[in-house]
């Protein structure tokens, strides 16, 4: 943690970053154990398309 506030991160943004790390490996072990398969690479594609044009809102909430 010394070296990561070394280079100018605050508590607050290291606290973040663990989180996130951790909800994720939270995420990938439960799905994972729930039998959830992946999307195809087309899917994968069409789905980060949408979010590059327009964010992650639902279309016309905005």
């Amino acid at each position: 943690m010394d070296a990561v506030k070394a280079t100018g991160w605050s508590d607050e943004a290291l606290y973040d970053a663990i989180n996130v790390c951790a909800l994720f490996n939270f995420y990938n072990r439960w799905i994972d154990a729930n039998g959830v398969g992946h999307h195809s690479a087309e899917l994968y594609a069409m789905s980060g398309e949408r979010l590059a044009q327009g964010g992650y809102a639902e279309p016309g909430s905005g």
